[in-house]
């Protein structure tokens, strides 16, 4: 019997966002609005998506003995996750500064601070995690020797899922577990190599990817839905699902967290990354990273437009007027 369906390995920031008119060039000063700060880092937004969806869910991590560390932690604590490997101390909570213009896009520096302080040392400390997780989710905002690390302290049965963001090669060690390994088309091209030839086709990419190692890959897609590709020759594609897009800041975590849930609960590949398209739409239609995170009853809530009918966010009735905004898919990159 397992006492986590999760076990997220990974960062925790403390997100700093300022409006500006522009951004500044060198030697500038400009003003922004007043500061917003808000728990993200794809670790802790993985923990958080997962835990608000049902899922028993810990999270490893580190932060600092700062205001920021607490802010994440009361995050967390409140969505469910249990906090029992999230350690304290060693240098100041991990912080990205977001400054973000009238056209909506951003400019962003990452302190990693605590995250960079995840050591393989930490990792093998929490043995006892990793083998109460059905299913271990990582990413690359720690260090990618803590990574292998956590390939290494697997339970035997334990199943592996990386999004392997922001992307680096990575060696076979760790491409090995990955079941699946998640990318988007430019984490895939980083991942297969400068050299390599991807092809033109996700089917391609996915060939090329399930070549170095990966017992199963998936390939977000945008509007386009993702692929999904194992290694015995299954390839499937999964639509979106049509909403009205507000925010897409952490819907690949929320559709990350997902589908490495799904997957614990026995569900196929296909079925799980049905469940994650879900759920990252459903992440589109409130604005924020973790504040936009659904719970399942809301995933259930979200309606898939049929001919004629009007897609919707989670909760509203079809053609009530409601809703504004334009209807995009759900894009979960």
């Amino acid at each position: 019997m397992y006492d986590y369906d999760l076990l997220v390995v990974g960062s925790a920031n403390a997100d700093l966002v300022t409006v500006v008119e522009r951004r500044p060039a060198a030697g500038e000063t400009v003003l922004g609005s007043d500061l917003v700060v808000h728990p993200g880092g794809k670790g802790a937004n993985q923990a958080v998506a997962a835990a608000r969806l049902g899922a028993r869910t810990a999270l490893l991590a580190r932060v600092g003995n700062d205001g920021h560390g607490r802010l994440l932690l009361d995050s967390m604590r409140d969505a469910g996750v249990d906090t029992v490997g999230v350690l304290v101390g060693g240098a100041p909570t991990g912080v990205a500064l977001i400054t973000v213009d009238p056209s909506g896009d951003n400019s962003i520096v990452v302190s990693p601070g605590a995250n960079g302080r995840l050591s393989p040392e930490d990792i093998r400390a929490a043995g006892s995690l990793f083998q109460a997780a059905r299913v271990v989710s990582a990413q690359l905002e720690i260090p990618l020797e803590s990574v292998v690390e956590v390939v290494r302290n697997l339970s035997p049965e334990g199943r592996f899922v990386l999004n392997p963001s922001p992307p680096r090669p990575l060696p076979r060690e760790v491409l090995a577990a990955c079941d699946p390994l998640i990318v988007n088309e430019h984490e895939a091209r980083v991942i297969a190599g400068a050299d390599a030839e991807l092809g033109d086709s996700p089917e391609d990419w996915a060939k090329t990817l399930l070549a170095l190692g990966p017992r199963s890959v998936v390939i977000t897609l945008g509007a386009e839905g993702a692929l999904i590709a194992v290694r015995a020759g299954e390839r499937v594609r999964v639509p979106s699902v049509p909403v009205e897009a507000v925010d897409t800041t952490g819907a690949g975590d929320a559709f990350t967290a997902a589908l490495a849930w799904r997957l614990g609960a026995g569900e196929s590949l296909a079925q799980a990354a049905g469940y994650a398209a879900r759920v990252g739409a459903a992440a589109v239609t409130r604005p924020g990273a973790q504040d936009s995170f659904p719970t399942s009853q809301e995933v259930e809530a979200l309606c898939c437009a049929l001919p004629g009918d009007t897609p919707r966010t989670p909760g509203r009735k079809s053609g009530s007027g409601q809703s504004t905004g334009e209807t995009v898919r759900g894009e979960f990159q």
